[in-house]
């Protein structure tokens, strides 16, 4: 699934779940380092454990980042797998 973030830096994530699980994860554009770290901490991880763990962060002033939008990814991923 591609999801647009909104109000960040990234411009696309792309979601693959396997069930409840997170199968990958990939940041198009937004800081490589940060973007690719939370990629990995969240593959293989439950999908409602991810979203309660990344999501409300905020990046600097923005009332968002890449992980509270990877979050919204995730719920919209979950959604369309039921």
């Amino acid at each position: 699934m591609q999801f647009r973030p909104q109000g960040v830096c990234s411009q696309m994530i792309n979601v693959e779940l396997d069930g409840d699980t997170i199968k990958s994860v990939q940041f198009v554009g937004g800081c490589a380092g940060n973007t690719q770290g939370v990629a990995r901490l969240v593959e293989g991880m439950n999908v409602d454990e991810a979203i309660a763990r990344i999501e409300g962060i905020q990046c600097g002033f923005k009332p968002t980042s890449c992980p509270d939008q990877l979050a919204k990814a995730l719920r919209m991923a979950k959604a369309q797998e039921n």
